[in-house]
C-alpha cells in the first residue's frame, strides 16, 4: 500500500498512554486518526495529548469509517475477542492486547476468520520486540548457538508479593475452594510465546502450581480476601525439535519490571537475555562461546532499536514502539506476518496444557 496507515485505537487507559499511543505517534508511516473509549473524557484527554482528530464512544461508529486501516484493541481482557472480531468483520487489520481469549479454541477461530477476510493480525506479546530477544532469535536461526539443547524462561516480578497491593484483572466471582490460575495466565502467556518462538512447538509439559499469599486485597472488594490465587508455576517442557525447557512464572519472585529472563544453551554457545530494568537500563544481553565458557556482555546495535530510543527509554514505550514498527512495516511493505492471532492461540493452548498437567498430576501432550 502507499501513503500512511490510518489507525483507530479502542481504549484510552494507562497502557494505551504508556505504550500503544506513543508507539504510533513516533512512526512516520502512521496517521493516528481516531480513538474510542466508553468514557469520553478519557478519549478526549488522549486525543489532545497525541493529536488525534476523531473521538468516539462507540467502536462500531469508528469501524464504519472506511478510511481507517488498522484497529488497535487496548481494553480489558474480556473485551479483546469481541472487539477484534468486529474489526475483522469490518475488514480492518487488528492489533489486540493479550490474551485474545482465555480459551484456545475461540482464538484459533479468530485467526481463521482473519485469514478468510484477508486482514493481518498481531497480538501484543510485547517482549518479542525486545532488541535483546530479537538478537537472541537471530543467533539461534543463524547457527551461532549451534544445536539447541535447553531453553529456560523465567518471569521474576514481585508485583503482588505485598498482600495490600490490590490484585487486578481478577474475577471476584471466582471460587474460593480451589486454585485459580493467575500468574501462568497473565505472565505465562508471554514466556510461552517467547520460548515457542525461540525453540519451536512444544510437544508435552508437566507442571506444579502454588498459592503463596493466602490473603490479599482484590480490586472491587473491601479488605483482604482469601482466594487461592496461583502465585507461581514451574513447568518442564519437551520441544518437538528435541530441546528441553523449563518455565517459571511468579507474582511473588522478587525482581523489577518486566522481569523476563531467557537462557538458551546450544552446542556452540549460550546466551542470556535479561529484560529487567536496573540502573536505568531496560535490558542486558550476554553470550558465551563453547570454547571460552565465560559470558561477555553484548551491546545492542542501534539498528535493533526503534528510532528515537535507547536502552534508557522506559520499557513499555521501547518495546511497543518496536512492535508497532514491525506491524506497520509488515502491512505497508507486504512482509511476512509474525506474532499473529494464531500464535496467541498456540500460546493459550500451551497454558491450558500446563494448567491441566498440574491438576491431573501428569505429563500432558500439547495439541497440534
Amino acid at each position: 500500500m502507499t501513503g500512511k496507515l490510518k489507525i483507530g485505537v479502542i481504549g484510552a487507559h494507562n497502557w494505551a498512554e504508556q505504550a500503544h499511543l506513543p508507539g504510533y505517534a513516533a512512526h512516520d508511516r502512521v496517521d493516528l486518526a481516531a480513538i474510542c473509549d466508553i468514557d469520553i473524557g478519557r478519549a478526549e484527554k488522549m486525543a489532545a495529548k497525541f493529536g488525534i482528530a476523531a473521538v468516539y464512544t462507540d467502536h462500531r461508529a469508528m469501524l464504519a469509517d472506511a478510511s481507517i486501516d488498522l484497529i488497535d484493541v487496548c481494553t480489558p481482557t474480556a473485551t479483546h475477542l469481541p472487539l477484534s472480531l468486529d474489526a475483522i468483520a469490518a475488514g480492518k487489520h487488528v492489533l489486540s492486547e493479550k490474551p485474545l481469549h482465555t480459551d484456545a479454541a475461540p482464538a484459533f477461530d479468530a485467526a481463521r476468520r482473519a485469514a478468510e477476510r484477508g486482514v493481518r493480525t498481531k497480538l501484543g506479546f510485547t517482549f518479542r520486540y525486545s532488541p535483546a530477544v530479537r538478537r537472541l532469535k537471530r543467533w539461534i536461526d543463524d547457527g551461532t548457538l549451534g544445536d539447541i539443547f535447553h531453553i529456560h524462561g523465567l518471569e521474576q516480578n514481585s508485583q503482588f508479593l505485598d498482600p495490600d497491593y490490590p490484585l487486578r484483572q481478577f474475577d471476584i466471582t471466582s471460587p474460593r475452594d480451589r486454585l485459580i490460575p493467575a500468574s501462568i495466565v497473565g505472565y505465562g502467556s508471554h514466556l510461552v510465546d517467547l520460548m515457542r518462538w525461540l525453540g519451536g512447538d512444544f510437544s508435552a509439559v508437566a507442571s506444579t502450581m502454588r498459592n503463596f499469599v493466602p490473603e490479599r486485597l482484590v480490586r472491587g472488594l473491601e479488605g483482604r480476601q482469601r482466594f487461592q490465587v496461583e502465585d507461581g508455576t514451574v513447568a518442564l517442557v519437551e520441544f518437538a525439535a528435541g530441546a528441553q525447557g523449563m518455565l517459571q512464572t511468579s507474582y511473588v519472585a522478587i525482581g523489577n519490571y518486566p522481569g523476563i529472563e531467557l537462557r538458551v544453551y546450544g552446542s556452540k554457545g549460550a546466551a542470556v537475555a535479561r529484560l529487567v530494568t536496573e540502573a536505568g537500563v531496560a535490558e542486558t544481553l550476554h553470550l558465551a562461546r563453547a570454547d571460552d565458557v565465560e559470558f561477555r556482555a553484548v551491546e545492542v546495535a542501534a539498528a535493533d532499536l526503534p528510532p528515537g530510543t535507547d536502552l534508557g527509554t522506559p520499557w513499555p514505550e521501547l518495546y511497543f514502539r518496536n512492535l508497532i514498527r514491525f506491524f506497520v512495516d509488515e502491512i505497508v511493505e507486504d512482509r511476512p506476518e509474525e506474532c499473529t492471532f494464531f500464535d496467541g492461540a498456540k500460546s493459550q493452548q500451551i497454558v491450558d496444557a500446563i494448567i491441566a498437567a498440574h491438576i491431573e498430576r501428569r505429563w500432558v501432550e500439547v495439541g497440534g
